[in-house]
């Protein structure tokens, strides 16, 4: 039977469960450079991967609801770290660094990258990787490469379009098609896509939901 790829639906029980936990005080932990930098695996944790410039940081700013608390940038590969966020008592938001385009030094690129990559197939509280895709340019073979990587990984993943606010409907249909079939290829894709503008707040319940729930 072939998979099918279903904009998300939480139920009103689940959404109120992410109303609840994004209703308390969210906090910047720390922000890692390595491994053994990496907080206790104590808690539910899940991660934003994207492309530079993808807007991860505007995205756990809308979860959250604190405007300032991941920090946002024009310039592609700001984000150089692993960033931790702790919501509530109970889970870990985990910012990782841009991939693919990033104004930086080679060397400083291949070293967020092999960061990445080893936080992706060692984190044992790892429960969902939510990967981000702009809405305007949908999936590039970047994507595919860490789509590819969480599979070998055997971590969920699920996609998560942004910027839905800079296209039309039209438009927005055509990446949504191009997405469903390319994540038919990967057995570790979450089958709902969640579509969100961080600018207009539409998707960001549904998200929440998906954090509090899983």
């Amino acid at each position: 039977m072939a998979l099918t790829f279903p904009l998300a639906a939480p139920s009103p029980e689940a959404l109120e469960r992410g109303r609840l936990l994004f209703s308390r005080p969210s906090t910047f932990l720390k922000g890692v450079v390595s491994m053994e930098g990496l907080p206790p695996a104590d808690r539910d944790e899940v991660c934003f991967a994207g492309r530079s410039n993808v807007g991860k940081s505007s995205l756990i700013n809308a979860l959250t609801g604190r405007k300032a608390l991941a920090r946002t940038s024009g310039t592609p590969g700001r984000t150089q770290e692993i960033n931790f966020f702790a919501a509530a008592d109970s889970h870990y938001l985990v910012d990782l660094p841009g991939y693919g385009y990033a104004r930086a030094p080679r060397p400083a690129v291949n070293r967020w990258q092999r960061l990445m990559k080893a936080y992706l197939g060692g984190r044992p509280s790892l429960r969902r990787a939510f990967v981000l895709i702009d809405i305007r340019h949908g999936i590039k073979p970047v994507d595919e490469e860490i789509l590819a990587l969480l599979d070998r990984a055997a971590v969920p993943f699920q996609c998560v379009l942004t910027k839905a606010d800079k296209v039309a409907p039209g438009a927005r249909e055509k990446v949504l098609g191009g997405l469903r079939r390319a994540l038919a290829a990967h057995p570790a894709a979450y089958p709902e896509i969640v579509v969100t503008s961080a600018a207009r707040g539409s998707g960001i319940a549904e998200l929440r939901a998906i954090v509090a729930t899983l």
